[in-house]
């Protein structure tokens, strides 16, 4: 299976929150499940610590993934194809450009945010 991480489980995960739960940390460090993070995410972190709304750019969640052994996914041709198909459930252009690529990898998420089910990919909660 493979399995991309939203923005907010790569923050939890990175500072080990302990909002991001025992079964979500059970997927992320099981060998079978080949976990993927978007450079979308590093994108969204980097604008937040920008405008002040986070410690940290997101450059620096790049070591912990390559140390994790996490594929970064860039945006393809595919992604963007993928992102047109895509209904409007909800404003946020990061958690679009996630779920286009979740769809375009045959991915599911893992999430907090329940909007993302909203779009038909299968989604596994981050929580508790």
């Amino acid at each position: 299976m493979k399995l991309l991480i939203d923005t907010n489980v790569l923050i939890w995960w990175m500072a080990d929150d302990p909002r991001l739960g025992r079964n979500a940390r059970a997927l992320l460090s099981d060998p079978g499940v080949v976990v993927l993070a978007s450079l979308v995410s590093i994108w969204e972190i980097t604008m937040k610590w920008r405008i002040g709304k986070f410690p940290v750019p997101g450059s620096a969640h790049l070591e912990f993934l390559d140390d994790e052994g996490v594929a970064t996914l860039a945006l393809t041709h595919d992604h963007f194809k993928a992102l047109e198909d895509l209904p409007m459930h909800h404003n946020d252009p990061f958690d679009h450009l996630i779920v286009a690529q979740a769809v375009a990898e045959q991915a599911s998420i893992i999430t907090s945010d329940r909007d993302m089910a909203r779009y038909g990919v299968r989604c596994f909660p981050a929580e508790r």
